[in-house]
């Protein structure tokens, strides 16, 4: 099994694409904003470009997808007075809409690769956890 990871400069390590829901959005729309942001760089292309890759990520992110986790996250920017909470959701591409992306680097992501997933990949706080779990969803190997 295999999925879209972004290695953060800061760390040097492998995350799942995402970030902060704001106010008012929901999950899917962050998830679709961050992934948009973070592995197509769609920020940078040019409008005509950003509508269409706008309107493949909402159909790849229709719907509610597979909640795998909710809750608390082991991560190095909690403190004993603030801590970070998650939720990981897989949208599984079953209409090849992945193909029509090229992988870019965007936002605050360094490089931005297919990766097999693997319990030994070098992954940020808990995604490692949330990638065994979605590839558990799949019934794939680990």
């Amino acid at each position: 099994s295999s999925g879209i990871n972004a290695e953060y400069g800061d760390t040097g390590e492998w995350a799942i694409p995402g970030g902060m829901v704001e106010a008012g959005d929901t999950v899917s729309a962050t998830l679709r904003k961050e992934f948009g942001e973070e592995a197509l760089a769609s920020m940078e292309m040019p409008k005509k470009e950003q509508e269409r890759v706008m309107k493949l990520t909402g159909e790849l992110f229709k719907g509610a997808g597979t909640t795998l986790y909710r809750g608390y996250v082991d991560d190095p920017r909690n403190t004993d007075n603030a801590w970070m909470e998650t939720v990981v959701v897989n949208f599984h591409d079953t209409q090849d809409l992945f193909s029509k992306f090229k992988l870019k680097a965007g936002d605050d992501a360094g490089a931005v690769s297919w990766v097999v997933a693997s319990s030994s990949l070098p992954m940020y706080a808990s995604h490692s956890q949330f990638v065994k779990a979605a590839v558990m969803n799949l019934a794939a190997s680990w």
